[in-house]
């Protein structure tokens, strides 16, 4: 269910596209994506306007039926094109895009990839889409940056630290879309060995450590009946991630490795535990079983290798 008003899906398309531009600004399109390995920055961001046009293209046109995803997944267009150009073309399809939804309104009917059939689910898909993505530049961006020079003493400081923020709001419906898109039906048909991992009191819980109780940011899976099942809600659980809310966003969406976090051995955890003490600076803690974190992160993101 969404969190956010349809307006500003709308806006933040727009808003998030911005940013990422901001951030590539004078930028190489040569630049290797590291969170992206076949893709360089240009890319990149060929791939990401071709979905917002593809996107247009299936609401503008009220799509009934499946449309060509070409303009997504061809990247070759990026190839030799000059980055003012290719910087005009993007920003032009984020708006003509937030123009068409706003057009369309959300309730319109069309067809989309997973159940919804309105624009409004396109309006959040390419909201997040963006958001990744603009996670994936900022990183690519930091990597090719060389480390600040210092003479003060103590250890050098890392290269491009990276700096990708994201608004409390936005990451939470992030991560609502996602935990609803892991639980869908199709995820069995497209890997049935996903079935392999229920079992009666198989949980998982994601925690985010940097917000306030209020806003209920944990999310429990459930892995111990017939289908997928997910809420926002605290519990123990067979594995539980705690980390900041933009880390466990990037954790899901494959952006951060299980084996980069803090760990505490197998078994049923409560998600409230405390720090192991490892002295990784990494933000992720995990607590249980690391193995089915892995196993089920690995089945229900099948959709973002294809």
């Amino acid at each position: 269910m969404p969190s956010m008003s349809y307006a500003r899906y709308c806006a933040e398309i727009v808003a998030q596209t911005d940013l990422l531009r901001s951030r590539i600004e004078g930028a190489d399109l040569a630049t290797p994506v590291p969170t992206c390995p076949d893709w360089n920055l240009g890319q990149l961001l060929w791939h990401l306007g071709g979905a917002h046009r593809w996107a247009e293209t299936i609401v503008r046109t009220r799509a009934a039926e499946p449309v060509s995803d070409e303009l997504v997944n061809d990247v070759s267009g990026a190839t030799g094109k000059d980055p003012a150009a290719v910087d005009a073309w993007l920003a032009e399809g984020a708006g003509q895009l937030a123009d068409t939804l706003r057009a369309a309104g959300p309730q319109a009917q069309v067809w989309t990839v997973a159940p919804g059939g309105t624009p409004e689910f396109w309006a959040r898909r390419m909201v997040h889409e963006t958001v990744v993505h603009r996670a994936d530049a900022t990183f690519a961006i930091a990597a090719a940056s060389p480390a600040p020079r210092t003479t003060a003493p103590g250890p050098a400081p890392a290269a491009g630290a990276p700096a990708f923020t994201v608004a409390q709001e936005v990451a939470i419906d992030a991560l609502d879309e996602w935990m609803g898109f892991a639980s869908l039906p199709l995820v069995f048909e497209a890997k049935p060995e996903l079935r392999d991992l229920m079992s009666e009191g198989r949980t998982l819980h994601f925690h985010a450590t940097d917000t306030a109780p209020e806003t209920a940011a944990e999310w429990l899976v459930g892995l111990d009946g017939d289908t997928l099942t997910w809420s926002r809600t605290h519990a123990r659980a067979t594995v539980a991630v705690r980390a900041p809310l933009a880390e466990l966003l990037l954790l899901v969406y494959g952006r951060r490795a299980t084996h980069e976090a803090r760990t505490t051995g197998s078994g049923n955890q409560n998600s409230g535990s405390s720090s192991n003490g490892n002295d990784r600076s990494n933000s992720i803690e995990i607590v249980g079983d690391v193995p089915l974190l892995d196993a089920w992160l690995d089945g229900v993101s099948f959709w973002l290798k294809e």
